[in-house]
């Protein structure tokens, strides 16, 4: 018996050495192996992983790149100072209620609303308020204010805020989305990535180095250790985030959004483009969106600036440039409108017609008759070459190939080609050519075509491609990359420097004498084209009004393309006064430039 005892304290004695040396030895790999490797579905260690279960931390920066104007002006990105509440208990709540109550006030809330938020919630959150989009942000007043009640789970932190909650027409922007934590418990660093617009088209090169975070030392019960400071976690890198610097010019963009929204423009947008390169200065969209709560359903997120629609009678422009480039016509013919083509079942827009008229007082008064006549000459081709000449029924914003590793860049993102026949289209039937010819059918341009196509003529007929991406920029200023301009010279069948002479000149003649003269008052003298284009909304017949110009003539600095949207028949053209009010705003700001450099030089 004492012999199978001892056997058995041996064996015992034996498995409990090999089960010591097996945590031993586990023990040892989780040391010295595993705490380095990552947490299965996460991006931290284990040595992470632990220490985040001691901490509750508050994500102030996401990191991510920020984009300025054409001055350094910043679009995105602002500091701010916003209130942290963390976890309290009910006890905490009654024991400070009249603490509570001045808090409430401080935060614009009323105190049932503050507690119920408060209470509920189990790590540390910034403080919105009612239905807001983004946490509140603190005056001077109000952080002193909140520092006397001496609330031990309320903090005062920095916080980065992207865009500002308001209403904006700068849809180019765009938005982001994913999971935009602001706090984190026991989680990973939030996902951000752009949606749409630059945010999107850029993603790659400003997603950055890692947001800045807050973390404060916890307890076992959740509770933040007031004796032991709390850490802040940033990038180091010197190089990241990158900025990014557009063509466009702020207070331009944010005059054109003001202006259109006094004149209640409601669909539609203003496009302004720098004559001498064709770079974006302003692309205003109608509705504007908010960048902060975006309700993808009502679609005013989309930037109508580079969506195509029925041009109406700025498309002459093609039709006159076609005719003039292949001796069709001469400013000598003479036309007769009465009103009615006489088929097709077209008729002019003037009731009783225009009378004996030429060509150029044709272009200046919109005669659909002399159009419709010149349309009926054209072939297909010929007028699908003259659109191509002056862009339209193609993308004409700037891109690149192998652009700081990516393969294909084009900052404007879901920019529509537009159409001058559609694939369904008889383009050798005279009638098609003659509704194209005036702007309906299927032809379909986006702003964005319709002030390229001005600075084009500007040009002589050289194509340069619109940019709005015009340098990028290292965290320290250094420059990284620049987007050189593009420009195309005219292929054969293109636009003469002779034919758009003659067009710029006819332009100058709308405003003068034809159906844009209620802007020969303007500050500037402006030439352009007007068109009114009619569709049906919904089963109702509505109307797309349209001025494109540019100004001012004597010595031209900006193409503008006015696109107000489903407007009443019969209403008055309201393109054409926001386009002159427009032109009124940028003359006021290039003389109060030229006047504010020439003060700085003098001194």
């Amino acid at each position: 018996m004492r012999l199978v005892r001892n056997r058995r304290i041996k064996y015992g004695w034996i498995i409990l050495t090999v089960l010591l040396m097996i945590v031993t030895v586990r023990l040892a790999w989780v040391q010295l192996v595993m705490k380095h490797q990552r947490v299965p579905g996460s991006r931290h260690t284990m040595v992470e992983a632990s220490l985040i279960q001691r901490e509750r931390g508050i994500v102030l920066d996401s990191g991510r790149g920020h984009f300025t104007d054409r001055h350094g002006q910043a679009l995105t990105g602002g500091l701010t100072w916003a209130a942290v509440l963390f976890p309290v208990t009910e006890k905490e709540l009654n024991d400070s209620k009249t603490q509570i109550d001045r808090l409430a006030k401080i935060l614009r809330t009323d105190a049932k609303h503050l507690k119920q938020v408060w209470g509920k919630q189990r790590e540390p959150q910034l403080w919105h308020g009612k239905n807001a989009a983004i946490p509140l942000t603190l005056s001077k007043d109000q952080i002193r204010q909140i520092q006397e009640l001496h609330l031990p789970k309320v903090k005062i932190l920095p916080y980065e805020q992207r865009y500002g909650n308001r209403q904006s027409g700068m849809q180019w922007l765009g938005f982001v989305s994913g999971q935009r934590k602001e706090s984190l418990f026991y989680q990973d660093e939030p996902e951000i990535t752009g949606t749409s617009g630059l945010e999107k088209t850029l993603d790659a090169l400003i997603r950055g180095d890692g947001s800045t975070i807050v973390y404060y030392p916890v307890n076992s019960g959740n509770e933040v250790i007031q004796d032991l400071k709390p850490m802040v976690k940033a990038p180091s890198n010197p190089y990241y985030p990158l900025r990014v610097v557009t063509t466009v010019d702020a207070k331009i963009q944010q005059g054109i959004e003001q202006l259109t929204e006094t004149a209640g423009m409601k669909e539609g947008a203003v496009v302004v483009l720098d004559t001498r390169n064709a770079d974006i200065v302003a692309m205003v969209s109608r509705p504007f969106y908010n960048p902060e709560s975006i309700q993808p359903e009502d679609g005013a997120w989309e930037n109508r600036g580079i969506k195509a629609k029925a041009p109406g009678s700025i498309f002459k422009l093609v039709t006159a440039a076609a005719v003039l480039e292949h001796g069709l016509s001469t400013e000598d013919e003479v036309f007769h409108c009465d009103g009615e083509y006489g088929k097709f079942g077209l008729s002019c827009w003037k009731e009783g017609g225009h009378g004996t008229i030429g060509l150029r007082e044709g272009f200046a008064e919109s005669c659909n008759v002399v159009f419709a006549a010149l349309s009926e000459r054209l072939t297909a081709s010929q007028m699908q070459s003259a659109a191509a000449a002056l862009g339209f029924g193609q993308t004409v914003g700037w891109e690149a190939r192998d652009f700081l590793g990516l393969p294909t860049l084009r900052p404007l993102d879901l920019e529509q080609k537009g159409t001058v026949f559609s694939d369904k289209a008889d383009a050798g039937d005279a009638g098609v050519r003659v509704q194209t010819g005036i702007g309906q059918r299927d032809a379909a341009v986006t702003p964005l075509q319709a002030a390229n196509a001005v600075v084009t003529l500007l040009h002589g007929g050289v194509k340069t491609r619109p940019r709005i991406l015009k340098q990028i920029h290292y965290a320290n200023g250094q420059l990284l990359k620049e987007a050189n301009l593009l420009a195309e010279r005219p292929a054969k069948g293109g636009i003469s420097r002779r034919t758009s002479s003659i067009l710029l000149e006819w332009m100058e003649d709308v405003v003068q004498d034809g159906t844009g003269s209620s802007l020969k008052d303007r500050i500037w003298k402006l030439a352009g084209k007007s068109g009114t284009a009619q569709v049906t909304i919904k089963g109702r017949p509505r109307n797309n009004q349209w001025f494109i110009g540019y100004g001012p003539v004597e010595q031209p600095r900006y193409a503008i393309a006015v696109l107000v949207e489903n407007r009443s028949p019969n209403s008055r053209n309201q393109a054409t006064d926001i386009f002159g009010q427009v032109a009124d705003l940028l003359a006021s700001l290039e003389s109060g430039s030229k006047s504010g450099s020439g003060s700085s030089s003098e001194s």
